[in-house]
């Protein structure tokens, strides 16, 4: 793995996340990033399974 930059104006935040699944809603703390005034989640709510860092899975807040 390579380092290509740091990106300074990223910061990490844990939230309280809300899901549907199916029928079910369900909430867990979700470790997300702040990142151009977007919250993108950085695993998922409800198995904790790693996610990408990408502004297309952003959430509106």
């Amino acid at each position: 793995m390579k380092i290509l930059k740091e990106l300074d104006d990223a910061k990490l935040a844990i939230v309280d996340l809300e899901v549907r699944l199916g029928d079910e809603v369900r909430s867990a703390p979700t470790l997300c990033a702040k990142y151009k005034g977007k919250i993108i989640p950085l695993n998922t709510a409800h198995d904790g399974r790693p996610i990408l860092m990408k502004e297309e899975n952003s959430i509106e807040n």
